[in-house]
């Protein structure tokens, strides 16, 4: 459980500074993909799915999800380090979740980096499974950061 209430609400504008350096400690930002570009093509789309935790006014988590009719997916969940392990990521788990089921979603699909086994334990731990599949992208528009 957690240790103190986290807050979780939708995306404001007025968090993006303290998302994108949330994502940056967290490395999930890579250079091919710029994180202003990813929260504002988000926030055209489903943005009810793009979600952070506030602990005592600080934006300690985040999680961006997407349901496109078939599969949903998880993008960018985040928890600052300094929080990690009490229970944060799978309390702002749980609410996109809720907001995907609401929508008729079945499945949930997400990614993680080759190597990062911290990462999928913690998705093993909430019942994700390993669906033995290759991803495979195909860039569609330069974004460079």
């Amino acid at each position: 459980m957690t240790e103190s209430s986290l807050l979780i609400r939708p995306f404001q504008t007025e968090d993006e500074d303290a998302l994108v350096a949330l994502w940056k400690m967290c490395e999930l930002t890579v250079p091919w993909n710029n994180p202003h570009k990813d929260i504002a093509r988000k926030l055209q789309v489903q943005p009810e799915l793009f979600l952070v935790g506030i602990l005592d006014s600080s934006l300690i988590a985040t999680v961006m999800g997407g349901y496109e009719g078939h599969r949903g997916w998880i993008n960018y969940l985040a928890v600052h380090p300094d929080f990690q392990g009490k229970g944060y990521g799978q309390e702002i788990m749980n609410s996109v979740e809720t907001g995907l089921r609401e929508m008729g979603c079945p499945k949930i699909n997400l990614q993680i980096r080759t190597g990062n086994n911290k990462t999928a334990s913690f998705y093993q731990k909430l019942g994700f499974t390993n669906d033995h599949v290759v991803s495979m992208g195909k860039r569609l528009e330069a974004d460079h950061s």
